[in-house]
């Protein structure tokens, strides 16, 4: 069993393949936190240490023990109100604008399977495969009655939690913060890895001590952001790539999220994940629940690239659903940067004759093929298609597509409306705008408030005209701004503070619509590129376009930050033209096919200007891909240290998960004269394993590779590329 519960102590303990999580019912009902982290047996509530701490309240029921303390004991789950001042997980305020309440424990249940989570995305699994407990926490006297959820998947190592909570008083009640998931830390020196961005510039990962006070990361946007990712790992601070403690959260969610990580006074560690509590102020009428959306965590005791690959697991075969959650997706060419928005049929069907010709499998219709599109000023929110730019009908196009031997695809933005548009001419009330108040424009668009089902059933039903009449493959959903002057034209609406809890359902329940009426569908997730990259997204949208800056070397640092939360196969990349169009930098076509393998390989330029040579190498990059996919989509990944303080390069590198195969990529990021040799040591290997260096006779030992390293060949310039498959070759083979 991988949940027990043991009366005489009253602890909870939850085991996984190597690690254990507990909590502990402690005196007068409160629920502690007593251990996470490598596994381990008993009751471990030794490691709480009670002291008298000054200005520390204590309970009422604790009369003269000055010890026992709801602002110094480690929690599972805190509450504002019973006199802790840290950071806590929830609050909610009464019908008199009372706030605060003092949650004890009432029961508990455990069962095989996973807790429901209505019209949210979540970690899925059979009954074998998870188990779940519920513990009930209540305050009798406010009328509030919050349920703590956790499913194990003991095979991953991953813990998943939720919350619900419901008003069993008689008056309205409004939760004000209801975090997903906490955990508390009695000790240790940790730094916290953030990933922040901003467009065009996403993922990028910032390592930093744990200081006394709050850090806080998060988004008020209405989406996830391309400023702060909704994932977080604590890790001890002589933590690597491949030894140290470590954890991660990472938020099933796609909306303004907050994540928290505090050092009190004693020096103990809080970490909270989940909804924003700006703009969030959710009533609940007697009897009413509301869902908090899940958290997963994860524990290694073997570093970075451990945790990582329990995420990268989690999110391939227990986030990521249909068809293509394990085939190879279609290798496409997007046009958008090839033609923005000036482009007719015949245009589109040339790109696509010059793509069939080198091996490419898809094409993409990106924006402007719909209403009066012809830039980004107008059209949004008309999805009916402009037959007369296109030359003929969308299924007219498809077939033409189809008849090339290409499949086809298209891209929408469902959640934006254009001023300029019929739809807003017919429902100016359809889109977020204050009474009295201009809208805060962005890229000409306003938002369509998907809080209303009406508005997201009329959306649908466009596109399904669409889709349904032409022979569509792919689906690339776009939201290309943040939200603004949250605002409902429903009759009679009182509280605004659930509204953008609201539109993210809605946008799930939009998706969800779109993948049970065409389930052999590719949708992949966009927002301006990684604004809204997320384990609530992938639930829905097997993949997401990583970042609109396409220049490969700015790729490195996205995609290498990416990869600490979500797997390579969730990672859009494709490989565009050169001059780049957002940064001005030249890169050789090689390298850029290499880093775009680091990802759902394609391409976004215009084929028509490449050289017969570089048609060639397009050829040779899509037949590699076509040969590795196995290994780059479902294999681990390993991010690679170079030794030396003297060698400037990214490397990484896939290996099969029986080690029978790996795939090793290095790109230099600096031109040195006369400097030295760079090693990169290979990671996951089998260490008595013999390996060919492909296209060589060279064969050395898994240990050699792993301990020694692989010397990278000298290449002259920077942003060079170097890429070399090895394949085990059996015992008997002699290896160095």
């Amino acid at each position: 069993m991988a949940i027990i519960y043991k009366e005489e102590n009253k602890t909870f303990t939850l085991h996984t393949r190597k690690t254990t999580y507990q909590m502990k019912v402690a005196s007068y009902g409160y629920l502690l936190h007593t251990y996470y982290g490598k596994k381990t047996e008993g009751d471990m509530s030794y490691l709480i240490q009670r002291r008298d701490r000054g200005f520390s309240g204590n309970p009422y029921e604790a009369e003269s023990d000055r010890t026992f303390s709801l602002d110094t004991l480690p929690q599972e789950y805190s509450c504002q109100g019973n006199g802790d001042f840290r950071s806590v997980a929830f609050n909610v305020r009464n019908a008199q604008g009372v706030y605060g309440c003092d949650l004890r424990f009432r029961n508990y249940r455990i069962y095989q399977g996973k807790y429901e989570l209505p019209g949210l995305p979540g970690v899925y699994g059979t009954e074998e495969e998870l188990e779940t407990l519920e513990i009930t926490l209540a305050d009798e006297n406010v009328g509030v009655e919050v349920v703590l959820c956790y499913s194990v998947l003991e095979a991953l190592d991953v813990i998943t939690r939720a919350v619900r909570v419901k008003n069993t008083g008689a008056e309205v009640l409004t939760v004000t913060k209801a975090a997903s998931a906490e955990l508390d830390f009695v000790c240790g020196d940790y730094d916290v890895l953030h990933f922040h961005g901003r467009h065009g510039m996403e993922h990028v990962m910032e390592r930093t001590p744990v200081f006394h006070g709050n850090q806080s990361f998060g988004s008020i946007r209405g989406a996830s952001s391309h400023q702060h990712n909704p994932f977080l790992i604590l890790a001890q601070q002589n933590t690597t790539e491949d030894k140290g403690e470590c954890y991660g959260i990472s938020f099933v969610y796609s909306g303004n999220f907050h994540g928290e990580v505090e050092k009190d006074q004693t020096a103990q560690t809080r970490m909270l994940m989940g909804i924003q509590d700006q703009m969030f102020a959710y009533d609940l009428a007697a009897g009413e629940t509301f869902t908090a959306p899940e958290a997963a965590l994860s524990c290694s005791s073997e570093g970075l690239s451990s945790l990582s690959q329990n995420f990268h697991r989690l999110i391939r075969y227990h986030i990521c659903r249909g068809k293509f959650q394990k085939v190879r997706r279609p290798i496409l060419i997007n046009n958008w940067e090839a033609t923005y928005f000036d482009f007719d049929g015949e245009k589109i069907c040339n790109i696509a004759r010059q793509a069939s010709e080198l091996g490419v499998e898809m094409l993409v219709l990106d924006d402007g093929w719909f209403g009066q599109r012809d830039g980004d000023v107008s059209g949004l929110g008309d999805w009916v298609v402009n037959e007369e730019k296109l030359g003929c009908t969308m299924g007219e196009l498809s077939e033409k597509i189809n008849q090339i031997g290409m499949k086809f695809g298209l891209w929408i933005e469902p959640e934006m409306i254009s001023e300029n548009s019929d739809l807003y001419r017919a429902h100016p009330d359809w889109a977020f705008a204050i009474p009295g108040k201009n809208p805060v424009r962005s890229r000409h668009q306003l938002v369509l408030d998907f809080s209303r089902e009406e508005v997201v059933d009329y959306i649908y039903s466009s596109l399904e005209k669409v889709i349904s009449h032409a022979n569509i493959s792919y689906l690339k959903m776009d939201m290309n701004r943040s939200i603004t002057d949250v605002y409902t034209a429903v009759s009679g609406y009182q509280n605004h503070g659930k509204i953008l809890y609201q539109f993210v359902l809605g946008v799930y329940r939009f998706l969800d619509k779109i993948n049970t009426r065409f389930p052999d569908l590719f949708v992949e997730g966009c927002s301006g590129g990684g604004g809204r990259f997320d384990a609530g997204m992938l639930y829905y949208t097997p993949q997401i376009w990583c970042s609109d800056n396409t220049d490969a070397v700015e790729r490195l640092a996205i995609q290498k930050g990416t990869s600490y939360g979500y797997p390579i196969s969730a990672v859009g990349s494709h490989v565009s033209i050169v001059p780049n169009h957002q940064t001005g930098r030249v890169t050789s076509l090689k390298t850029r096919g290499v880093v775009a393998m680091a990802g759902s390989f394609g391409y976004e330029l215009d084929l028509g200007v490449l050289s017969e040579e570089e048609k060639e190498l397009v050829k040779q990059q899509i037949a590699d891909y076509r040969k590795y996919w196995n290994l780059i989509q479902n294999g681990d990944y390993y991010r690679l240290e170079v030794a030396g303080k003297d060698t400037a390069l990214e490397a990484w590198m896939f290996v099969a998960e029986d080690a029978s195969e790996a795939l090793v990529n290095v790109v230099t990021l600096e031109a040195r004269c006369n400097g030295p040799v760079a090693y990169v040591k290979l990671r996951g290997l089998k260490e008595a394993g013999s390996y060919r260096l492909e296209g060589t006779h060279q064969v050395l030992s898994g240990s050699a590779l792993m301990y020694g390293g692989l010397p990278v060949p000298h290449m002259n310039g920077e942003y060079q590329a170097w890429q070399v498959h090895l394949t085990e070759i059996g015992e008997s083979a002699e290896a160095i």
